[in-house]
């Protein structure tokens, strides 16, 4: 715990969104589940995960980080648990491409949900990095983008609105913990994919997917999200999330034989570009504190 605590803030966001990449190659690679069984078995190994995590971190004093969440951190683990189930639905019924484009939105409603709620400046060097990351999304899907289902289209939205709702709450409220928040995103995301799964079990092979799911890639992702996000203003953790964009199609080209298009490849170097204008950024200013210090 004291070893992650001394890692920046924004690193521990671009760490977590490395996790998180992984997630359209380990949802490929599932060998009959559906969507909801992916959702309840992902959820029960993020749960633990979390869970475990709590109870080194915390020990005797699990029962207190809990109540220590209050009010707002009881409705942030609520709120996340609904993206998590739209992020399933959304992927049920509309296009991969739809779905990842509508969740790259997160970088608007951080900006915006931090102007409004925390007012959070958007320095100019942030505000350049935000144009050029959305051009960045836009060469990497727009040419695949359809109308799809507006059902699927629509529940797409609750994934970045409610991942920037959590992150509000964590920049307002920094000495909190707030990953106890995830245990109850994750619990209730899980009885959510148990109520709508016709049958729970699963292959061995899936069932391992879904502890890697869990326990890796959704796991540990939000946990340094979490964590950094409290030392990492709102827009500078949409913008740094986008290197998730582009990561995954380049797991899936190493991993799963996917070959790139050259609009994906030139957006994704447009939105790298705009993460590290922000970790320049940082960089420039700490030097700066530096040299006035």
């Amino acid at each position: 715990m004291n070893v992650i605590n001394k890692i920046p803030g924004p690193i521990l966001v671009f760490m977590g969104a490395c996790c998180l990449s992984f997630g359209g190659l380990i949802v490929k690679s599932f060998e009959g589940s559906t969507l909801w069984q992916i959702l309840f078995w992902r959820s029960l190994f993020f749960s633990l995960t979390v869970l475990l995590f709590l109870v080194i971190t915390y020990k005797k004093k699990l029962f207190k980080a809990f109540y220590d969440l209050g009010l707002p951190g009881l409705f942030g683990g609520v709120i996340l648990s609904f993206g998590f189930c739209g992020y399933v639905f959304a992927m049920y019924n509309t296009t991969v491409a739809n779905t990842n484009f509508i969740i790259s939105t997160q970088i608007l409603f951080l900006a915006i949900f931090g102007y409004l709620f925390l007012k959070e400046t958007i320095s100019s060097i942030t505000l350049a990095s935000i144009i050029l990351a959305i051009t960045g999304v836009l060469l990497m899907v727009g040419n695949s983008l359809s109308p799809g289902e507006m059902s699927g289209n629509l529940a797409a939205f609750s994934m970045p609105i409610t991942f920037a709702v959590l992150i509000i709450i964590v920049r307002k409220f920094p000495t909190v913990d707030m990953v106890p928040a995830q245990f109850i995103a994750g619990v209730s995301s899980c009885f959510i994919g148990f109520l709508l799964s016709e049958k729970l079990m699963i292959s061995s092979h899936d069932i391992f997917l879904g502890f890697t799911a869990g326990f890796f890639q959704v796991g540990f992702g939000f946990i340094f999200i979490t964590m950094g996000a409290r030392s990492t203003p709102s827009a500078m953790v949409g913008i740094i999330m986008l290197s998730e964009s582009v990561l995954g199609p380049m797991w899936a080209f190493l991993f799963a034989a996917e070959r790139p298009s050259l609009f994906t490849l030139i957006g994704g170097g447009v939105i790298l570009f705009a993460v590290l204008l922000q970790f320049y950024s940082l960089l420039f200013s700490n030097k700066k504190e530096k040299i006035i210090n």
